[in-house]
């Protein structure tokens, strides 16, 4: 087990790191807007599997790859920069549309598409996997123990999906949500755009790194 004040510490970097906003909240937001709390608890939930997924690459030491083998991260980048570009271009036509009303017969779809945004969002951004290695870096030890490693990728993933899965909770019982569909057109512009400039900041960012 990792000491206390070292835990805290790791506790603390890594709330930081999910209450920063980002393309995560903004997706956490879009699909509690269109699927209520529930959908937005599984996007937040499935996000967390991701970063749970690079935790365990970067404890396992796979991470070093994107440091031995630079294409690597441009894939991941790559691959990454399209998702978004698809998850934009899917948030510019919903905004173009009157907002469905719940329909109990097109809710897996609903449920389906959060959960595939909110893994994806997360396990096709390398930077992740660069922001654990620089993370756990501080803490992992060659004699550092199964438990203690175990221990760094539950607390990253649990603190994760913590807060996403509280922010859409909170979001889908708050009064600002009816606003928001109300005006979910502006929101769903606002996040088509947002992903676009994200996305063409990732191509640019590994074009710089592969030169």
């Amino acid at each position: 087990m990792l000491p206390l004040h070292d835990w805290l510490l790791l506790a603390s970097i890594c709330a930081l790191g999910a209450m920063t906003p980002g393309i995560s909240l903004a997706v956490i937001t879009r699909h509690t807007l269109h699927g209520g709390a529930r959908a937005g608890v599984i996007a937040g939930v499935t996000h967390a599997i991701g970063i749970g997924l690079w935790a365990t690459a970067t404890v396992t030491g796979m991470a070093v790859l994107f440091h031995r083998y630079p294409k690597l991260e441009l894939a991941f980048s790559l691959a990454g920069a399209l998702f978004l570009l698809w998850m934009a271009w899917k948030s510019w036509q919903a905004g173009r549309q009157p907002l469905a009303a719940p329909d109990p017969e097109s809710q897996f779809n609903v449920l389906h598409g959060a959960a595939r945004d909110g893994f994806g969002v997360a396990f096709l951004n390398p930077k992740v996997a660069l922001f654990f290695l620089a993370l756990f870096s501080q803490f992992l030890d060659a004699d550092m123990g199964q438990l203690a490693r175990v221990q760094m990728v539950l607390t990253s993933m649990f603190i994760d999906g913590g807060w996403y899965v509280l922010v859409a909770v909170m979001l889908g019982r708050s009064r600002f949500l009816p606003w928001l569909r109300e005006h979910h057109h502006w929101v769903e512009r606002a996040t088509a755009v947002l992903l676009v400039i994200i996305a063409i900041s990732v191509v640019a960012g590994a074009m710089t790194n592969g030169d």
